[in-house]
Formats: structure tokens, C-alpha cells, sequence
């Protein structure tokens, strides 16, 4: 390994868009990661890139000019990661809608993954995704992007296209569809859970519907989780297509 006083500031445009991304990406970016462990990743695996990827001139005038691009770079990184992170929340909205038809809406924790108070079935999906991340290595293919992202970004060379916008509205489109999709099992026992009780309300309008329903609902929503077990290899397929999908269009955009 070569380094000399020149390339230091190159170095250092590196080292900014690897922190901003580990600061803002999936898994990385995690309140129960350290943020020495943080730091000292970012460092050693700027230095890998450093070695790795040629080395461009930099165009820039004085001091304000550097700042610029380190703005720049930190942007970068920042939206890169904030694209991948952001299919995480997908896993918020269905918990809780999943949460508001079984009775447990009123019961809120906090999920570590998406950083706010959550219910507690959007916790638990999200513990499973991240260990469905793990398992099959995604967290690898997300690091091998930002790696991939100075072949198509280069160093300073970062265009804002102020149609960024339209991603995020592309987003939220997807948002609600595989939101609806991870729900509909749950949703649809409920219903036909809710139509049942209508019916005996009719039939023995004596019984108290509104404790009954609350714990048959609650009976129904956990046999139906029990029974989605299996399919969470299904549902990380969605949550991971989405997430590789947002950072591939916000390179993009950034081209």
C-alpha cells in the first residue's frame, strides 16, 4: 500500500461518503451498534477503497470549494443509505395495521431498526427481516453497492437532480402495495371473524359482543401469525426487492 500527502484529501472525500452511508444504511446504522464500531468500520473500509478504485483529480477553488464537495459526498452517502433504509418502514405500517385489527395498536415499542415507537408485531417483523438480512447475506450486496457507486459516481462528480422527488412518490406507491400485501392474510381472517360476530349479535343480541370479539380477535390474529411463519422467506423478498430497487434508483439520479 502506497498513500501519499496529495491523495489525503481524496482520502478524505471517501472516508465522508462511507461514514454518511454507515450512519444511514440498514443493519449499519443500528442504535445497538456502537458508534466507535461505526467510526472504525467507515475508517478501515474507506482504506480499502482508497486502494482500490483509481484516483481522479480534484477540481475545486480554495477552501470553500473543498467544503462543497465534502457536502457533496456526504449527500451521497446520506441519500444512498437513506434509500436503502427506508423500505424498513414498509414493515412498520403493516405491523400496525396487522396490530389495529387484532387489539394490540394500544401496545407500543420501541424498534430499534426504524429508531421511533412501534407496535409489537412491527417489531417483530422487523427482528425476522433483519435476520433474514443477515442470513442471506444482504448485507454484503449492500455494501458492494456503495463500493459499486464510485464506478458511477465518481468523486465530486454528483449531480442533484431536483426530480429526486419523484422516487420518493414511486415509493410510497410501493409502500402501500406491499403494505396491503404483508396485511391481507390478517386482514381477511378478521373480517370474516367480524362478520361472524355480527351474525351472533342478531341471533343473541344478550351476549356482550365487545368482549367476546376483543378476545376472539386476539385468538385469530396469533393463530393467523403463527401460520405466516413460513411465509417470511416470502415477505424479506419484497422488503429486500424494494430495498435493492430504492438504492438502484437513487444512484441513478445521482449520475
Amino acid at each position: 500500500m502506497t498513500f501519499e500527502i496529495r491523495d489525503i484529501e481524496t482520502f478524505l472525500l471517501i472516508l465522508v461518503r462511507i461514514t454518511a452511508f454507515i450512519f444511514a444504511a440498514p443493519f449499519f446504522s443500528l442504535r445497538n451498534v456502537p458508534q466507535r464500531v461505526k467510526v472504525g468500520f467507515s475508517l478501515f473500509f474507506s482504506i480499502i477503497i482508497f486502494q482500490t478504485i483509481p484516483l481522479t483529480t480534484l477540481n475545486y477553488q480554495g477552501v470553500i470549494g473543498f467544503a462543497g464537495l465534502i457536502i457533496s459526498e456526504a449527500m451521497v452517502g446520506l441519500i444512498i443509505g437513506f434509500f436503502a433504509n427506508v423500505s424498513y418502514y414498509i414493515l412498520s405500517f403493516a405491523g400496525q395495521m396487522m396490530d389495529m385489527e387484532m387489539g394490540f395498536s394500544m401496545v407500543n415499542e420501541f424498534d430499534p431498526v426504524a429508531n421511533f415507537q412501534t407496535t409489537i408485531t412491527s417489531n417483530y417483523y422487523s427482528y425476522l427481516i433483519m435476520l433474514m438480512m443477515l442470513v442471506t447475506n444482504l448485507h454484503h450486496y449492500i455494501i458492494t453497492a456503495i463500493v459499486d457507486t464510485y464506478k458511477v459516481i465518481p468523486i465530486g462528480e454528483a449531480n442533484f437532480k431536483p426530480a429526486m422527488y419523484v422516487l420518493m412518490l414511486q415509493f410510497i406507491k410501493d409502500y402501500f402495495i406491499i403494505g396491503f400485501r404483508i396485511v391481507l392474510p390478517v386482514f381477511a381472517a378478521i373480517l370474516v371473524v367480524n362478520a361472524i360476530l355480527a351474525i351472533l349479535a342478531k341471533v343473541a343480541p344478550q351476549l356482550n359482543m365487545f368482549v367476546i370479539g376483543l378476545q376472539l380477535k386476539v385468538f385469530v390474529g396469533l393463530i393467523i401469525l403463527f401460520l405466516l411463519t413460513g411465509f417470511i422467506p416470502s415477505i424479506s423478498n419484497l422488503i429486500f426487492e424494494e430495498m435493492i430497487k430504492m438504492m438502484r434508483l437513487g444512484i441513478e439520479a445521482l449520475r
